[in-house]
């Protein structure tokens, strides 16, 4: 199973409770940071909510 590199692109200033919580979920905190996340249903469900925030590549 492959992994996804997630990185935060935009500010979370001003954007809804449930997206905050989103992120800070995936490991996230400032803008610019990376994680290493496995690709499966959750992952991609948080990903979903989030995509205009952030920059998704197969690892």
């Amino acid at each position: 199973m492959a992994n996804l590199e997630i990185t935060l692109k935009r500010s979370l200033i001003g954007r809804p409770q449930n997206q905050h919580l989103v992120v800070k979920s995936l490991g996230l905190k400032k803008t610019n940071s990376s994680v290493v996340r496995p690709d499966n249903d959750a992952v991609r469900g948080a990903i979903k909510k989030i995509a205009h925030l952030i920059d998704v590549k197969e690892v």
